[in-house]
């Protein structure tokens, strides 16, 4: 295991605009792919790794040329609820560290770098804007703080971007504006900042039918986001409703959103943990790693397909 140096400065993305390099306006077909999916649409799993590493409570994912980065949280002293808030918070910090994977496509570890400090261990939802990996490792409890992370995925090089006054359980990096897009925790709040931030907005979120696990940018200026739903059942037990939004990052508005309905074999919907999505010839390949290291299988890498609708 290797623990990197993080800097506090973060470098400039670019001098003036603060605008991210290369906007992928390419990306667009993915979004309009994922426009066209149904409750109809066929997904075929393709693939099933085993990662053969402590994985501990994958969180975040994206895809960097040959290269997946996930992020994970290894709690080593769980949060423990309070009967009555102590300063503002409703449970203990606990204990842990915060893990982003590197990983080829075969599913090997190629690297795992630490981050955060302190109370912040736990990272969440991650994105690849092109130039870095952008995480952010908060307090394992609602209302509290967060640091997000630029992670250069060539040198593994970490700069510290800024904080956050809350638990931020996911960013977004938008590649025209440059801002960068948040949500809390269960995703109830959306955010915005600047690169280096300062909040430009806060605002509920509109969408209840799902709690964001990770999202991700597609152009142009949309993000991906795939997240889990508890539901009671009749008998009392309870269900995972699993499923995929696609949200305009300038307005916060649905665009569209899906069910995805695949289980893995520890009983989870494959969206509950990170997931990353990217185009083929043809449709859509996703990656899933719903599961986490304690389970009985351990964390497997699924990947599906789908044909053009």
């Amino acid at each position: 295991m290797r623990t990197l140096a993080i800097t506090v400065a973060a470098a400039c993305l670019l001098a003036s605009s603060g605008a991210a390099a290369s906007p992928s306006h390419d990306r667009e077909p993915l979004a309009d792919r994922v426009a066209s999916l149904t409750r109809d649409t066929t997904w075929t799993q393709v693939d099933r790794i085993s990662l053969d590493f402590d994985t501990y409570h994958p969180q975040g994912m994206a895809l960097v040329g040959d290269r997946i980065f996930i992020s994970s949280v290894e709690v080593i002293e769980a949060p423990q609820r309070y009967p009555e808030p102590i300063d503002g918070y409703d449970r203990s910090p606990g204990k842990g560290v915060g893990h982003l994977f590197v990983l080829n496509r075969d599913g090997e570890l190629l690297d795992d770098i630490e981050l955060g400090a302190g109370d912040s261990y736990h990272p969440g939802g991650i994105d690849y804007d092109g130039r870095d990996v952008w995480v952010p490792v908060a307090e394992y409890r609602p209302d509290s703080a967060a640091t997000v992370y630029r992670v250069d995925p060539e040198t593994l090089d970490v700069d510290r971007a800024f904080e956050a006054n809350d638990h931020i359980g996911g960013v977004v990096r938008d590649q025209v504006s440059g801002r960068v897009h948040g949500v809390s925790w269960g995703s109830r709040t959306m955010y915005s900042w600047t690169p280096h931030g300062r909040q430009l907005d806060r605002a509920p979120n509109r969408d209840h039918m799902l709690d964001y696990q990770d999202c991700a940018y597609v152009a142009f200026r949309k993000q991906l986001c795939t997240g889990v739903t508890g539901l009671p059942t009749a008998d009392g037990g309870s269900y995972e409703l699993g499923g995929l939004a696609l949200l305009d990052l300038r307005s916060g508005s649905m665009l569209h959103e899906v069910p995805f309905q695949q289980f893995s074999s520890a009983g989870h919907v494959m969206t509950r943990n990170p997931v990353a999505v990217e185009t083929t010839r043809d449709g859509l390949r996703m990656f899933a790693a719903p599961d986490d290291g304690e389970d009985a299988a351990g964390t497997e890498l699924y990947v599906y397909e789908t044909e053009r609708s």
